[in-house]
């Protein structure tokens, strides 16, 4: 199936991953103090209760970000089994992890080869897996 659609039409960057997320200053300390990124921006709707904030490691005009989405009356969320994680590269992925469990980060894959290789390749990432303050998923995967 060829594409026929001009550029115009067709997306052509990911903006940003949005999560859900039940204490918005928690939230933004730890994708600040553990994982590096910056406040970019933020939009309160107070007539329909919900702030976002939108979180990153640099501008948006030129890098995907997370929108962290705070639903001033939402106590709670259950994970859908459809979101798998948002990706993250770091240089020494074992130094990383160690850092963040230092901060009480919850590491749920410890730091080592990925179990499976690409066909095409045969080399393994050395990925881990951690959980920010609502569970969510979120993959360290070591500068190649």
């Amino acid at each position: 199936m060829g594409n026929t659609d001009t550029p115009a039409v067709v997306p052509s960057r990911i903006l940003y991953t949005m999560v859900r997320v039940t204490d918005l200053d928690r939230s933004i300390a730890f994708y600040r103090d553990a994982l590096g990124m910056r406040e970019l921006r933020r939009e309160t709707f107070s007539d329909a209760r919900f702030t976002l904030v939108f979180i990153g490691y640099g501008d948006e005009a030129s890098n995907a970000v997370i929108e962290l989405t705070y639903n001033w009356d939402t106590e709670s969320y259950q994970h859908g089994t459809g979101y798998g994680h948002v990706a993250l590269e770091v240089e020494d992925i074992y130094g990383a992890c160690a850092r963040l469990e230092k901060l009480g980060v919850k590491v749920v894959r410890a730091a080592g080869p990925m179990m499976a290789a690409p066909d095409e390749t045969g080399e393994r990432e050395t990925i881990a897996f951690i959980e920010d303050p609502d569970g969510y998923r979120i993959e360290l995967i070591a500068k190649a």
